[in-house]
């Protein structure tokens, strides 16, 4: 199963770009006119960091401040805020938009990546362009977004924007976006690797290592396609149904909903450690069922027969 495109970054920016913690120094700095120390002040305030309580009102005035002063990444923080509606700011798409832009075109390269985004789905007033979304996407990705590599490799995949069907060069930006850090990129690269795709010689060792590096990372679907590997011996793997379990578990958790189906598998046939709870499953298989596994529908159908 291939990861779709991500939506809107609707992250603020880490504090990278913090250097310390010296809350007075970015204070007195940001006051003198410094852009640059009013945004790094605006992200300590967004995350309740360096002894501040978490206040999204004052870091959104703190990004205005360095968006006005010049600094591209206040400009992208704050469209992410009133994309959202958030920090006291009434939900704008159109001026989300704006501010995107003005940070794409200040070299923030997550204000291109949503802009990107927009441009795909139609949003902030903007006519759904596909072909527009490709070259944000790419300038974001040059500019260092892993997520932007990951969505222009979807793409790739699927011959979108005005693209021609290109595994290989889906290959290539989904690992860029997992060596970047975005584990969706590591899950579409096991997938690759699995089905032997883009010139690649199938390798079911390397896909269960890029499950697995997804999984660490977040991504609920590298845990489950890992747990599958697990509960079949594959991959290089030596069976571990309680792993299974486990990263079915952890799947599930994160409203995964086919890690939900095959948790309920295991409840349902007192397999891999676990005792039979008819009852758990049922619950697991409602969850998976709800999330739009169809499989879960059937064995829940098969546990609450309809009257």
């Amino acid at each position: 199963m291939k990861v779709r495109l991500a939506c809107l970054l609707l992250l603020l920016l880490s504090a990278a770009r913090v250097n310390g913690d010296d809350v007075e120094a970015y204070r007195k700095a940001c006051d003198g006119g410094q852009a640059l120390s009013c945004y790094n002040l605006g992200v300590l305030y967004s995350r309740g960091e360096g002894g501040l309580t978490a206040d999204p009102a004052k870091a959104a005035e703190l990004f205005a401040k360095a968006c006005d002063g010049g600094e591209a990444d206040g400009c992208s923080n704050l469209g992410i805020m009133v994309s959202l509606g958030d920090g006291g700011l009434a939900q704008d798409p159109a001026k989300a938009e704006t501010l995107f832009r003005k940070a794409c075109d200040g070299g923030a390269a997550n204000g291109c990546s949503n802009l990107g985004v927009m441009y795909l789905q139609g949003m902030g007033g903007l006519a759904a362009d596909p072909a527009k979304a490709v070259e944000f996407f790419a300038k974001a990705c040059d500019g260092g977004s892993a997520l932007s590599c990951h969505n222009l490799g979807v793409l790739y995949s699927e011959g979108r924007g005005g693209l021609t069907v290109d595994l290989a060069k889906a290959v290539e930006l989904y690992r860029k976006a997992c060596d970047g850090g975005w584990a969706p990129g590591c899950h579409n690269l096991g997938n690759s690797y699995a089905n032997g795709e883009g010139g690649l010689t199938a390798n079911p060792a390397k896909a269960a290592e890029l499950y697995r590096k997804a999984c660490d990372g977040g991504w609920a679907g590298g845990c489950q396609l890992l747990g599958l590997l697990y509960a079949n011996g594959k991959g290089g793997l030596t069976a571990d149904p309680m792993k299974a379990v486990e990263l079915f578990r952890k799947a599930c958790d994160s409203n995964l909903a086919a890690g939900c189906e095959n948790l309920g598998n295991s409840y349902a046939k007192g397999e891999d450690g676990l005792t039979a709870d008819p009852a758990k499953a049922a619950e697991l298989y409602d969850k998976a069922c709800k999330g739009g596994d169809q499989r879960g529908c059937a064995e829940l159908k098969k546990l609450r027969p309809t009257p």
